[in-house]
């Protein structure tokens, strides 16, 4: 006879006590945390397992890559190769860096920090975030000459059909500070962080669309305008004749003959500001005791045309005298301290009433539309800050400066994505990123799967997110019907129509190009195009 175990409990207990229940149902005794907050007692668990991000409208811009062919090819052409089976794929070097620029990070470690995304990942063909080492290594021993030509093809792939339009070609310097010992780390003119090793950066930009068409890292002492004149000449050089500039504008560090003379041989008309040197200073002197007349030249400053040679060039040249008038406040501030406090502008002893500005430029129209011209100037100068502040220009440093050269550029590649996307959803003006990333990326989503149906539902915390959902909704729809007729058309000529669909408010409804889009899709949606119903 075979002996079975008895249970544990022969009787059941019956139902618990109040007091039992009580204690059971007691938050302090359930597994968690508690914290005793404003709204009383809170359990709190951590979930390591459910997929969601911060940046859930990342997918609307995943979409926005995808359909317009910008991301794709952009990992396809990279130069990068690697011999190890273990080694990541292209797609998780550039999607990691994408997704680290995008999200605002400045460093290689703040790369830590999305590592546990585990929804956007997936919407950019990545199989994973990699980690800060093997992002900060993944350019180390790349083919600098071929990483230059894959970046500058994909920048001017950007903005290309924009070039048959009219536009300004803005060319400047900016500074770059250091706290290492890195490659090209030199001492030089810091006004930020005077004393300070520092990088520049060379960068050209196409005026009030705030595209970047190029950067150039150099080291510190490269600061001189002599500098930036190869690539520049390169950019011109290299465009056939009506997609040319319709001018090159730059301040003081451009109005020399080294500059000015390649210009005036290939006949591209200029604007810049030249300094108030001894013989500037002439010039002001003459042009005040002179009969002509001043011409409005806006904002309460004058103008008059005149002709000056400096020394060093070969010709006498076009300048515009300017000047306004100081109040009494500030001119008696100005005879105390003897020194110029107005970037704009400088300050003659002889002439204490007025500040003056001298203007050198080829271009025959009337000084008021001159001195706008180069006032508008200011505006181009805002990306700097935005680069540098709001995304990585300031950061990702490594201690060669070929890295830190190719970073620049991925950063000036990212930010002409999101600047697009960005104005796509509101056409009216450019978004800084401290402004568009709240309202048009930041959103709790979560990710799920159902009956072969993925779901991403997202959560925005932004206080105007409803029109923005309304926005970025009819340019999504937008998109599925572009990729409905895709297959009739080249991706050249479909981002064609997107940048004409941006840029509306420039255009006024003109369409780049010269193909025929005659989808049923088009001829709907165009009047929402034009008129910018589809904001309202």
């Amino acid at each position: 006879m075979e002996d079975y175990p008895l249970p544990s409990t022969i009787h059941h207990m019956g139902e618990l006590s109040n007091c039992e229940l009580n204690t059971k149902n007691d938050p302090e005794n359930l597994p968690g945390i508690h914290c005793d907050t404003f709204a009383g007692l809170v359990h709190v668990e951590w979930d390591e397992q459910t997929p969601v991000t911060p940046i859930g409208q990342l997918v609307f811009f995943a979409q926005f890559l995808k359909t317009c062919n910008l991301f794709a090819p952009w990992v396809a052409d990279c130069p990068l190769h690697y011999h190890s089976p273990n080694a990541p794929s292209k797609a998780d070097v550039l999607g990691t860096l994408l997704l680290a620029v995008l999200s605002g990070q400045k460093r290689y470690a703040h790369i830590t920090s999305i590592r546990q995304d585990a929804v956007n990942p997936a919407l950019l063909g990545m199989k994973r975030v990699l980690s800060e080492d093997s992002a900060r290594r993944a350019f180390q021993r790349i083919d600098g000459k071929a990483c230059e030509e894959w970046q500058q093809k994909h920048l001017k792939y950007c903005y290309e059909p924009l070039l048959l339009e009219k536009w300004i070609l803005d060319v400047d310097t900016t500074v770059k500070p250091l706290y290492g010992h890195q490659q090209g780390a030199e001492i030089c003119y810091n006004p930020s962080k005077p004393g300070r090793p520092a990088h520049v950066i060379h960068t050209y930009s196409m005026a009030e669309t705030r595209l970047i068409l190029d950067s150039e890292v150099l080291a510190g002492i490269q600061q001189a305008a002599t500098y930036s004149l190869p690539r520049l000449l390169e950019i011109v050089d290299e465009l056939p004749q009506e997609k040319k500039p319709s001018l090159i504008r730059g301040d003081c560090a451009f109005g020399n003959e080294k500059v000015l003379s390649p210009l005036e041989e290939r006949e591209l008309d200029y604007l810049f500001k030249i300094k108030l040197t001894k013989r500037a200073k002439s010039l002001t002197k003459f042009v005040m005791t002179s009969t002509n007349e001043w011409a409005d030249a806006g904002q309460g400053w004058e103008g008059i045309a005149s002709t000056l040679q400096l020394s060093g060039w070969t010709k006498e040249r076009r300048v515009i005298v300017l000047r306004k008038k100081l109040k009494e406040k500030k001119t008696k501030q100005m005879k105390k301290e003897e020194q110029l406090r107005f970037p704009f502008v400088a300050f003659v002893p002889d002439s204490d009433e007025y500040e003056f500005a001298i203007l050198i430029t080829t271009l025959e129209m009337e000084i008021l539309t001159i001195a706008q011209l180069y006032r508008d100037r200011a505006t181009s100068e805002n990306h700097f800050d935005e680069l540098k502040r709001q995304w990585g220009w300031g950061g990702f440093v490594t201690q060669d400066l070929k890295r830190s050269q190719i970073m620049a550029r991925i950063t000036a590649q990212i930010y002409n994505w999101w600047t697009l996307f960005a104005r796509w959803i509101n056409p009216d003006k450019h978004a800084e990123a401290i402004t568009s990333r709240p309202l048009m990326l930041y959103g709790v989503a979560r990710e799920s799967n159902h009956a072969g149906q993925e779901t991403i539902r997202i959560t925005p915390m932004h206080g105007k997110a409803k029109g923005n959902s309304e926005k970025v909704g009819f340019i999504s729809s937008i998109l599925n019907k572009i990729k409905n007729v895709a297959e009739r058309f080249n991706p050249v000529e479909i981002w064609k129509r997107v940048l004409s669909m941006i840029f509306v408010k420039f255009l006024k409804g003109r369409i780049l190009g010269d193909y025929n889009w005659d989808t049923e899709w088009w001829n709907q949606e165009r009047p929402l195009i034009d008129s910018g119903a589809r904001h309202k």
